[in-house]
């Protein structure tokens, strides 16, 4: 009877065996959808509804042992599209993918251990898998959305429909990566992505070298990349905005199948499209084209055209920087036959059919028309080039700053360029005029003086005669006319603040006091009442209304309006309910309420909002005074950039400004800044790596104190750097949330940040895309300002009493914009 049992069990084991795939295949074998909590096992496919695309198990290298999640088209050729595990090889058919309790996706081994997982943060209620007819392989819940897809997270192909390029708000950066060999998915060296400069556009890299550049996006095409020309089988376009700067591509029929590669073996780009009646993958086009697609190929100010002898030439007006011209020289690139001189009066002359130049030093304004941009480039003598940014509407400006780099001359497209030429070789001699029209502006100029003189003294007698009407309001009406912002009455804002009650009251700034108030609707607000002692006049109070007005950014304070009237001035923001952030990090209760993921959160919002000052915004905008008290918590602990009292704006062409009043806050500011009055972008750059490391550590740069050292925050996070102990700067309240990669990756960024020399430290974009993936970082040099004596010596330098060092108090001494 025991051996009869014993039969039966070993019999109802053999039937689950050979049971189980096909019971698994009702899953998954010939649908496009996975449901928890079913799960996909080697020898089982996803196809897509149309029957396009197919996800399942594949083998690649000579063993054949070796086993790989991906996506391929399904034709009689297996074209894989896109790979999960690229470095992490299965060496069986043991392999099976599921849905998580969390709704992730994670592909099992046969040991169990994790090969690859999805990686969502937020947790799915009803999640399912899909394979959409694009190609794309999303994961979303039915209640929520998209939680991941495929498509964000490319190899080496680009399908239509695909973006290739940032996401600004989650720093993702979506870029093709070749495979390492035919064999080995892993990714190569090469990387095609693109450059988030201020003028965009695609950058293919080889290792650490620059290889190939596509020109930027001109309204119709890429300037330079022939391979992107319009055709009747694909359309091109171009995003680039606050949010997302890509590329993308669609075909304009169903029956048109194509795929763009990155190819590590050619180290090139290439389109194939499938031919039906072949029945195989035919090349359409490929980049780099030829070698003048090569990066740098002629150097500065020198063109590059495959058909000539030799192909490296100097732009008319141009020689060879070496006299011989020979090839070996060439990178040495060209200069100008006759130098410039920014005393002398400079001209323009057009060149046409050019790939445009490196946009790494370059400046873009969307509304200018072409005229408007010559002048502003005018303006600068560090201005080399201008051209339109749209050729399809012919509106907008770009301008670059510096050695134009990386030009070639293209055949059948290209775009005009205007270079910057002493008056003689300009298109138009602006030294020249003719006579009959110098006599002609000298009398036009006579009758306007005249008309001017006849204006000013009628206004002059007009003012004489309203002089009690202006001291009755009258002149408080006229002020209010040229504001853009909703204006509120003085006695609307008294009662919202209780007549400004000490109850009321939220801090105080360097231009005076912040109070809470609530509106008759009760929306509740923030007030910033300007003190008359403030320094700030109507002139720079307008000033700041007008650049605070045109900031839209969701890490950015939100202005709601402002109120004039008599002697008051006041601005009305959106309240901020949970306060400042030096509330919650200099506090040892409160700091226990912000742990690391949301610590890391405030920390992308902020380096966000920057970028957005830098770069995205109508006017480059330095801050100058970014620190723990002036970023500001919404209900929800999102993270907003205040105070812009002190801003500079440049107007996108300047990089750097200098002013005999440092203004700032003692512990934050960047050396260069705090000694010379010398201020950039990256002097914002360095108060950003002192806020990280406050963050982390929940301890103040100023005022810092360690038991065994003199060193103060700075030199404390260089040193444990150093010694391989930076995880001791974690704050206590966060280490058992902390994820320490995270950690360290953001120490390192801080210390990148805080390098002496402006020109060492990353830009914001560059910053915001080290937050949001896991590239390797350059290794940072000793920062400055590394003991406590320094900070001293630099607060006596302005006469601050060193008793007042630890308060981080601004100054308070304004500097007209």
């Amino acid at each position: 009877m025991k051996n009869c049992k014993t039969m039966d069990i070993q019999l109802l084991m053999l039937i689950i065996i050979i049971l189980l795939p096909l019971f698994l295949s009702r899953f998954s074998y010939g649908t496009d959808i996975i449901t928890a909590p079913s799960y996909f096992s080697d020898g089982t496919t996803l196809v897509s509804s149309d029957g396009s695309f197919e996800l399942g198990f594949f083998s690649s290298g000579r063993s054949g042992k070796s086993r790989y999640l991906g996506i391929w088209f399904r034709k009689e050729v297996q074209t894989v599209v896109w790979v999960a595990n690229r470095c992490n090889p299965i060496n069986d058919s043991s392999g099976v993918l599921m849905i998580n309790s969390t709704g992730n996706l994670v592909l099992f081994s046969q040991s169990g251990s994790v090969v690859w997982t999805s990686n969502v943060k937020k947790e799915a209620q009803n999640p399912v898998v899909q394979l959409l007819d694009s190609g794309n392989l999303v994961l979303q819940d039915r209640n929520a959305g998209i939680l991941w897809q495929s498509f964000d997270y490319p190899t080496d192909t680009l399908l239509p429909g695909m973006k290739l390029g940032l996401d600004l708000r989650s720093g993702l950066n979506r870029r093709l990566s070749a495979w390492k060999t035919p064999d080995d998915p892993c990714p190569g060296d090469l990387i095609y992505e693109i450059e988030p400069y201020n003028y965009p556009g695609l950058v293919m890299w080889k290792g650490s070298k620059k290889y190939f550049r596509s020109g930027p996006w001109n309204g119709i095409g890429m300037s330079g990349a022939l391979h992107l020309k319009p055709n009747p089988w694909f359309k091109f376009n171009f995003i680039s905005n606050e949010e997302e700067v890509y590329f993308i591509y669609n075909t304009t029929s169903k029956f048109v199948t194509t795929r763009v590669i990155l190819n590590q073996t050619s180290t090139r780009g290439e389109r194939y499209l499938w031919n039906e009646e072949a029945r195989n993958w035919t090349l359409f086009n490929q980049f780099p084209w030829d070698n003048c697609d090569n990066y740098g190929t002629c150097g500065a100010y020198g063109t590059c055209m495959n058909a000539a002898l030799p192909p490296c030439q100097c732009l008319k007006g141009f020689r060879f920087k070496s006299q011989e011209g020979s090839s070996v020289d060439w990178i040495q690139g060209c200069v100008r036959n006759k130098p410039l001189d920014c005393q002398k009066r400079n001209g323009f002359k057009k060149f046409g059919g050019l790939k445009l130049p490196d946009t790494e030093h370059s400046w873009v304004n969307k509304s200018m028309d072409l005229n408007e941009c010559r002048a502003k480039c005018l303006e600068n003598c560090s201005c080399m080039a201008y051209t339109t940014l749209d050729i399809k509407e012919v509106r907008g400006c770009a301008i670059w700053i510096g050695d134009l780099l990386d030009l070639k001359q293209v055949q059948s497209g290209g775009q005009d360029l205007y270079i910057r030429m002493s008056a003689a070789d300009s298109d138009h001699d602006e030294t020249k005029g003719n006579s009959k029209m110098k006599a002609g502006l000298i009398i036009a100029t006579a009758i306007l003086l005249v008309i001017v003189v006849l204006v000013i003294t009628y206004y002059i007698l007009r003012i004489r005669q309203n002089i009690e009407g202006r001291e009755n309001g009258k002149d408080n009406e006229r002020q209010n006319e040229d504001m853009e912002l909703p204006l509120f009455e003085l006695d609307v804002i008294s009662k919202a603040t209780n007549e400004f009650s000490s109850h009321n009251k939220l801090g105080e700034g360097g231009f005076g006091p912040v109070y809470k108030g609530t509106l008759p609707d009760g929306k509740e607000i923030a007030v910033k009442r300007l003190s008359r002692s403030s320094g700030q006049g109507l002139v720079e109070f307008k000033n700041e209304v007008a650049l605070i007005a045109k900031l839209q950014h969701r890490n950015l304070v939100k202005l709601l309006g402002c109120c004039i009237q008599g002697e008051e001035k006041m601005l009305i923001y959106e309240y901020m309910p949970n306060k400042s952030l030096d509330f919650f990090i200099f506090d040892d209760a409160r700091k226990k309420l912000l742990d690391w993921s949301r610590r890391f959160h405030i920390i992308c919002g902020i380096a966000r909002g920057l970028l957005y000052l830098h770069q995205d915004s109508r006017l480059r905008i330095i801050h100058r005074d970014l620190k723990a008290s002036n970023v500001l918590l919404d209900s929800a602990m999102n993270p907003k950039i205040s105070d812009f009292g002190m801003a500079r704006t440049f107007g996108g062409e300047q990089s750097e400004g200098s002013t005999k009043r440092v203004v700032g806050t003692y512990g934050y500011m960047a050396p260069e800044y705090a000694i010379n009055g010398l201020f950039s972008v990256k002097s914002d750059v360095f108060s950003f790596g002192i806020l990280l490391l406050e963050i982390i550590s929940g301890k103040k740069s100023k005022g810092f104190y360690h038991l065994n050292h003199s060193l103060n925050l700075i030199g404390h996070a260089w040193r444990l750097w150093k010694e391989g102990n930076a995880l001791q700067l974690i704050d206590t309240s966060v280490q058992e949330s902390c994820t320490q990669s995270e950690v360290l990756r953001c120490i390192h960024i801080s210390l990148l940040c805080l390098q002496q020399h402006p020109e060492d430290r990353p830009s914001m974009s560059s910053v915001v895309l080290m937050l949001g993936s896991e590239t390797a970082l350059t290794q940072p040099k000793e920062p400055s300002f590394l003991f406590d004596k320094q900070s001293f010596e630099i607060d006596s330098l302005f006469g601050k009493p060193e008793s007042s060092s630890t308060n981080q108090l601004s100054l308070t001494v304004l500097d007209p914009r």
